[in-house]
């Protein structure tokens, strides 16, 4: 039985895993460098679609065996990617920022895999261009860059090689209309609806709550990831990523949109997208601040001095260390008291003291066998019972009487003088002979022997 129930979970679990991927929200990865007046960045916006059917119908019927898709690549001299950079660039300056996007490559592959219980539609566009404008103020010190430009989103049509791509339901109108129509005019076209082309998200999480690293000694090694020479050797590289459920960022969900229809059967339409994740790197050390309501960086050559943090941004090596040292004492003073307390314990036997004893001598009885060894009592009297030894068992067991001591007999006692030799049997008394006595008191024997038990019996 229990067999059976181990691989219907594995089963379940198979098919679970079968029906989802990995979903993710918009990601973005930039690095600027406040020295350029360009530098490249990439978002990557992704949403699945889930259309179930658990109990088949016509849903099922028209969608049934269906697999495709649909993908491609267009530059800036496409109208549909110039359209869509013309409104990242208007978002961008909406929200504050005075960067712009002065090149953009777009990258789509929308695939649909239709199963026996649901059919999934799997959405991606990828985004990559430069953005340009980014540094607000410079001097010999410091320079003030522009980090308010990360809410890239779209929120009208984009139309690349004839295919809409910013809204999830434009496509299955394109390549499947039949099914499509069960969900217009109803609350799964709202579903569908929502704009795949959204990083509102990463722009809505302050920086500040983004984990901080700085690396004084990589860019040596990471230069060729910038595209930089060697002549920026020794600067710092700062970097905030997010996208982690902490106490920063808080509990980082998915974002899930579901909706039933009810038509021929029940149908039910589910939206994922979890949640969004950045990465942000810039040559130098960034210290973040807001001029005007938007977040801004000020990058440095080289950190300041006696700068020490840890990769939260604020708080100090010092008390890391003060921590560490406060660990060690109470280490070590768990150890000398847990080897105080060993020499303390006793060691060897542990019963009667000795000074509490008395020795005494056994076997002294005339014909008895003494050792100088000896025995030992209690000198004051104590109970027995509340000394006795720790391996007799007082429940199960009883005490034996000590062994009595053998008694010797004189050899006068071991004769049989009751026996004595009867006339009528015309016996003669031979004590002498015989070694014992068998007469009694009115035996004439003269031997030695016979006349002492005869003076004993009269």
């Amino acid at each position: 039985m229990s067999r059976v129930v181990v691989l219907t979970v594995l089963l379940a679990g198979l098919i679970v895993v079968g029906s989802t991927g990995t979903v993710f929200g918009a990601q973005m990865d930039a690095r600027i460098n406040p020295n350029n007046e360009t530098s490249p960045f990439k978002m990557n916006y992704q949403k699945t679609v889930f259309i179930e059917y658990p109990n088949g119908g016509e849903l099922f019927d028209v969608l049934r065996g269906q697999e495709w898709t649909v993908e491609g690549t267009a530059d800036s001299s496409d109208p549909g990617v110039q359209d869509l950079m013309n409104q990242l660039n208007q978002k961008i300056k909406s929200d504050g920022s005075q960067a712009q996007i002065s090149d953009l490559t777009v990258s789509y592959d929308i695939h649909l895999k239709a199963r026996n219980i649901n059919t999934s539609v799997d959405y991606r566009v990828i985004l990559e261009g430069t953005l340009s404008n980014y540094v607000i103020t410079q001097d010999s010190q410091k320079t003030l860059v522009d980090l308010g430009w990360r809410g890239m989103s779209a929120t009208e049509d984009i139309v690349i090689d004839g295919h809409e791509l910013n809204f999830p339901i434009s496509i299955l109108l394109e390549e499947e209309p039949e099914a499509a129509a069960f969900f217009v005019g109803t609350e799964a076209e709202s579903v569908l609806e929502r704009n795949l082309i959204d990083a509102n998200f990463i722009l809505e999480q302050p920086l500040t709550n983004w984990h901080f690293l700085f690396d004084p000694t990589g860019i040596n090694v990471d230069a060729g990831t910038f595209g930089l020479s060697d002549e920026i050797a020794g600067y710092v590289v700062s970097s905030w990523t997010m996208g982690e459920s902490s106490i920063r960022e808080g509990r980082q969900v998915e974002r899930v949109f579901e909706a039933e229809v009810m038509a021929d059967q029940l149908y039910v339409v589910r939206s994922v997208q979890s949640s969004d994740q950045g990465n942000l790197y810039a040559i130098g050390f960034g210290a973040l601040d807001v001029f005007d309501g938007v977040e801004i960086a000020g990058v440095t050559p080289t950190p300041p001095e006696d700068y020490a943090t840890t990769s939260t941004g604020d708080f100090p090596v010092m008390i890391i260390y003060g921590m560490a040292a406060i660990a060690a004492i109470a280490g070590g003073a768990f150890f000398m008291f847990s080897n105080r307390a060993l020499k303390n314990e006793k060691a060897g036997q542990q019963g009667i003291s000795p000074d509490r004893l008395v020795g005494y001598q056994t076997s002294s009885s005339s014909g008895g066998y003494q050792t100088n060894r000896g025995e030992a009592q209690l000198a004051d009297g104590s109970d027995y019972q509340q000394t006795r030894s720790m391996y007799e068992d007082s429940s199960n067991t009883t005490q034996s009487p000590p062994p009595q001591p053998e008694t010797t007999t004189p050899a006068s006692q071991e004769a049989a003088c009751g026996c004595a030799a009867s006339a009528e049997m015309g016996s003669e008394c031979d004590c002498e002979m015989q070694g014992s006595c068998l007469c009694d008191a009115s035996c004439p024997c003269n031997a030695d022997i016979c006349k002492e038990n005869a003076r004993e019996m009269s």
